[in-house]
């Protein structure tokens, strides 16, 4: 039986691309006799949120189910297709009383027939679906040529306690109470990437394939949705073997002859083991270095590749959907804002153009202009430079006249880095750029950036990394792409230089403490108290736990932020602004 895998990247709602590209599908003769498997939703995009409850996208959709309806009947091929839509059921004021995350079979004889509704609606993390659908009940066991087909929606093929059911085990139970052999498990998903998300996936499809003894085919959806990168890498799994792999981070056909179960079948496993499961994100998985104290686990070079993909895919997935060409990048001698300007450097397409703007201050040191335009110099990147010493001065000798009290200490600090903000935004208009923020997870997670100054940004590329990892990336880009980034800037101290011979060490601890500290809040909800007996100084975790407790306002403000860990600060993370611990 031949089965093709679309592996489809589509902007979300975007009904115009969505029909043309099942026109296409169905008016090719080369199509015939094939079962073609596309991802969850793939009829509306995903993640809706709102956008599921809005008149005209709900009108727009449901003229497109009509459209492919009748398309569907036109259609003299022989095939069938399994697409991920939604299901709408509405009362007497035409509002949807219910609404469910489908598979429809299309076929030129049923036109469109729902076939399964998911079950397991996620309600974690990025994940909101029990705010919007209704759960299915039923299984599908689903006939084809003469084959029985296992069908299951992204979230189904997972186990934890946090469900009320099992999908997996209800599947199994039914097709031994009918005594049937399933051919293959077919899954549709849309399921956001992050670090280690990939090797996660390919252990529970060969669980449940070895479970039921037959392929196990996954399709995935390829995209960047503001904050959530969808990776594509759809794939089948056979026992333990991998017959094929969908591209990453691209759409994707896989032509694929349905094989026969190949290895021993593991009745328990699937059943029993919770590796994969929801649960393992609050797993514990700081390591303890040379000096036996613990630290975040190192990037190795596959991660370090793995993220500069993921970043570079949804820097231009966030600037192609804004509708933007032109990128600004506040240079400042230092390694967050240098590793922006490599990893945009690395991302530019043709017809895109970026620049750096380099704006010192009374208390940036000559090192800092030299680094900036040694790099510029490097990647052949125009650097503009626009002091606010004269801006600063004026400012400061208006508010003592108005105020009768100098600026000192964080108010004199603050100012410099709004007057860069400002500056820089001035030039995004005039030229119509999109601003790229230079912050890092670590100075995120403690509040160490100004409102409105150096946290500006229509996206934050390195929010979801910790300061230690800016380093690691930075290093492993200098290592495979011809040593970009100047060694000064990697080695000097970390520096905001807002005042004199100031150093990040001299307000926080240092990074390698301070990023394992909040690794274990953020990921893991570790208290003070489980910090310290894991070891952690408690006058450090003290200190860092009232930072990181007190910077809710400035998160809430925040960009988005380009996710690529399980647990990271924006849509995934809610936490009152108010609130007394």
């Amino acid at each position: 039986m031949q089965i093709n895998i679309h592996q489809t990247h589509h902007t979300i709602s975007d009904f115009e691309a969505i029909y043309s590209y099942l026109e296409e599908v169905l008016s090719n003769k080369l199509n015939c006799d094939t079962l073609h498997i596309f991802p969850e939703l793939f009829l509306t995009g995903y993640p809706l949120q709102d956008l599921c409850l809005q008149r005209s996208f709900i009108q727009k959709y449901c003229d497109l189910l009509d459209r492919i309806v009748t398309l569907s009947q036109k259609t003299k091929n022989n095939m069938t297709l399994l697409v991920g839509g939604l299901q709408y059921e509405f009362d007497e004021e035409n509002l949807p009383i219910t609404i469910k995350n489908v598979i429809y079979e299309i076929t030129p004889k049923s036109g469109l027939r729902v076939l399964y509704t998911k079950k397991l609606l996620p309600n974690y993390d990025i994940f909101d679906e029990e705010k919007y659908f209704t759960a299915g009940q039923e299984n599908c066991i689903y006939e084809y040529q003469g084959k029985s087909l296992g069908l299951l929606v992204c979230e189904d093929m997972w186990i934890s306690s946090m469900h009320h059911t099992d999908p997996v085990r209800e599947l199994f139970l039914e097709c031994e109470q009918q005594k049937v052999e399933l051919d293959a498990i077919i899954n549709l998903s849309a399921s956001p990437f992050y670090l280690g998300k990939d090797n996660t996936r390919l252990i529970r499809a060969s669980e449940i394939s070895k479970l039921f003894g037959c392929p196990f085919l996954y399709v995935n959806r390829v995209g960047g949705e503001d904050e959530i990168l969808f990776d594509g890498s759809s794939f089948c799994i056979n026992g333990s073997n991998v017959t094929f792999r969908g591209k990453l981070y691209e759409k994707d056909i896989i032509k694929y002859k349905l094989e026969q179960f190949s290895g021993d079948r593991d009745l328990i496993k699937a059943f029993e083991d919770k590796l994969n499961s929801w649960e393992s994100l609050f797993k514990c998985d700081l390591i303890k270095n040379s000096e036996n104290n613990l630290r975040l686990p190192e990037l190795s070079d596959e991660h370090c590749e793995h993220i500069l993909q993921s970043l570079r895919f949804g820097i231009q997935e966030y600037a192609k959907k804004s509708g933007f060409k032109n990128f600004d990048v506040a240079l400042s001698g230092g390694i967050d804002s240098a590793l922006v300007l490599a990893i945009m450097k690395l991302s530019l397409l043709p017809g895109q153009n970026l620049e750096a703007i380099y704006m010192p201050g009374f208390y940036s040191a000559s090192k800092s202009y030299d680094l900036s335009f040694e790099m510029c110099q490097i990647i052949d990147i125009k650097m503009y430079t626009l002091p606010i010493k004269f801006i600063h001065s004026s400012i400061r000798n208006q508010y003592n006249d108005v105020f009768h009290s100098p600026m000192e200490g964080l108010c004199d600090e603050n100012i410099q880095s709004r007057l860069r903000g400002a500056l820089l935004y001035a030039r995004s208009n005039q030229r119509n750029s999109m601003v790229l923020n230079t912050s890092n997870k670590s100075e995120l997670a403690v509040g160490y950036s100004t409102l409105y100054g150096d946290s500006v940004g229509a996206i934050s590329i390195l929010g979801d990394l910790y300061k230690t990892e800016v380093f690691a990336l930075a290093k492993y880009i200098n290592k495979n792409y011809s040593n970009i980034i100047p060694a000064g800037i990697i080695d000097r101290p970390p520096t905001a230089e807002l005042r004199e011979d100031q150093e990040d060490s001299h307000s926080l601890p240092s990074y390698d403490r301070l990023d394992a500290i909040l690794e274990g809040l953020l990921s893991y909800q570790l208290s003070e108290k489980d910090l310290i007996e894991k070891g952690f100084d408690a006058e450090e975790v003290s200190k860092v736990y009232r930072l990181y407790t007190r910077s809710e306002y400035k998160r809430r403000q925040f960009c988005p932020i380009i996710k690529i860990k399980a647990k990271s600060f924006g849509t995934g993370y809610r936490v009152p602004i108010c609130k007394s611990v």
